[in-house]
């Protein structure tokens, strides 16, 4: 169950969040939400892997 929500969150994440890596994001020149962006969807694809 758990790992099912955070599978469809991971999809809706994909599809509604910008993608940083695209636009080529330095880590050391981004802003906080940026960070906490990255650390929201590292979280939530973690979880939706099982791990």
């Amino acid at each position: 169950m758990k790992q099912t929500l955070f599978r469809l969150l991971a999809r809706l994440n994909k599809w509604l969040l910008p993608s940083l890596s695209k636009r080529q994001l330095d880590l050391a020149k981004a802003r906080k939400w940026q960070l906490a962006l990255i650390g929201w969807r590292y979280y939530v694809t973690r979880n939706a892997l099982g791990q």
